[in-house]
């Protein structure tokens, strides 16, 4: 049944009167801490195959938009605080492996990566399978993905130890005093330190709009299978399953079939336009979803809107964001991704170990992963997903299926 102009009328005047002042702040909160730290990594990814500013603006516009209108639409219409971003790991994914394909065969990847997203989503494939592969080989490549960066954070230590110690050190006070903003205010004073030093230069930087590049994709078997495959487990496993784990955490039981689905069919429709995905958020999803954006869970969704209101708003003006953080120094953006990752690295590594049962296949998993290997063209995180499948299989005779006690749990 269609809405009627009453009942849209009824649902705009709710939304009026559930609008309050601390779900504007959770939701803006959501987006600067994903520009903050996750957004710079997409930098780095982008300076892997070197890009150019207009399609890394085109990138920044289209998972900016994506997240923000797919998750303005979603809290609206199930009235829970939905939380998009583009995939993080995803991105990690990218600095490790996007060199050895072509920018038109890495959107193929995408296009293919979305699909797949979609598919099993819509099918329900999404559920059966995570059932079937261990969590802890998941976590485990996943770990293997974040390590380069944990490493470059102390590497930058060497080159520029004015800047990264007392970043580090602000990062681990406010980590203790104001957790929730710890890595907002690493950048912010990391940035007032780098300027100290001499090291930022706005001079150059331009205000404008974002304009974005529409790219045919190219389809090659091996950026399928080295990019699009990975990026899609990836989606699926590290970022919508944890994505609805913090949505049924605050009581919230919104289905994940929709949810995950149309994912997947908005990265598809963005994918021509450099986004390697979107999916549904984790971390910042904790910020809107908890007691701070709201005392009563039913007027949560507020911050949701909002927070996909101000993704738009960044989305447009792509073009200003790429030239600002052009000029932030390297060592910086190593620091931030750094500790912006940290809290994954660290429950990605204690998955992958925690069950004695998966303990030896995560851990070749994760060695293969971090090996960096690359046959066929195909990276390393496919290759130390299989490696890890295969090794289970051997030491337990099935296949990669969890063991009786996680599927009675």
């Amino acid at each position: 049944m269609e809405p009627t102009p009453v009942t849209l009328t009824r649902n705009v005047s709710r939304t009026a009167r559930d609008f309050s002042v601390s779900a504007v702040i959770a939701g803006l909160i959501a987006v600067m801490v994903s520009f903050s730290g996750p957004l710079l990594i997409i930098f780095q990814a982008a300076r892997q195959i070197g890009l150019s500013d207009a399609q890394l603006s085109s990138w920044v516009w289209a998972i900016s938009l994506g997240s923000g209108l797919t998750g303005m639409a979603l809290s609206a219409w199930f009235r829970a605080p939905v939380i998009l971003a583009w995939s993080t790991p995803g991105a990690v994914l990218l600095v490790s492996g996007w060199s050895a394909y072509s920018y038109r065969e890495s959107i193929g990847a995408f296009v293919v990566a979305a699909l797949i997203v979609a598919l099993f989503g819509l099918t329900g494939v999404f559920s059966y399978l995570m059932k079937r592969i261990p969590q802890s080989v998941i976590a485990a490549m996943l770990s293997g993905i974040l390590l380069k960066f944990g490493v470059d954070m102390f590497v930058s230590l060497k080159q520029l130890p004015a800047l990264v110690l007392p970043s580090l050190v602000i990062f681990l006070l406010s980590k203790r005093f104001l957790p929730r903003y710890a890595t907002m205010i690493t950048l912010c004073l990391g940035l007032a330190i780098a300027y100290g030093l001499g090291r930022l230069d706005f001079g150059g930087t331009t205000v404008s709009m974002a304009h974005p590049i529409l790219t045919r994709p190219s389809f090659s078997l091996d950026a399928i299978i080295g990019l699009g495959i990975p990026l899609a487990i990836v989606a699926m496993a590290s970022q919508n399953a944890t994505g609805i784990g913090v949505l049924r955490a605050d009581g919230y039981n919104t289905p994940a079939t929709p949810l995950v689905a149309v994912t997947g069919f908005v990265s598809l429709l963005i994918a021509p336009f450099g986004s390697h995905g979107i999916n549904l958020a984790a971390i910042t999803a904790a910020i809107c979803t908890g007691k701070e954006a709201h005392g009563e869970p039913g007027k949560r969704y507020i911050a949701g809107i909002v927070c996909g209101f101000f993704y738009v708003v960044f989305g447009l003006m792509g073009a200003t964001i790429v030239s600002v953080f052009s000029v932030f120094p390297a060592e910086l953006i190593a620091v931030i991704a750094g500790v912006a990752l940290l809290a994954s690295m660290g429950s990605s590594l204690t998955s992958a170990m925690s069950d004695e049962s998966y303990r030896d296949s995560a851990l070749i998993t994760f060695l293969v992963t971090i090996s960096g290997i690359t046959i066929a063209g195909i990276g390393a995180a496919f290759w130390g997903l299989l490696a890890g499948i295969g090794a289970q299989w051997i030491l337990s005779g099935r296949w990669a299926l969890r063991n009786r006690r996680q599927d009675r749990a």
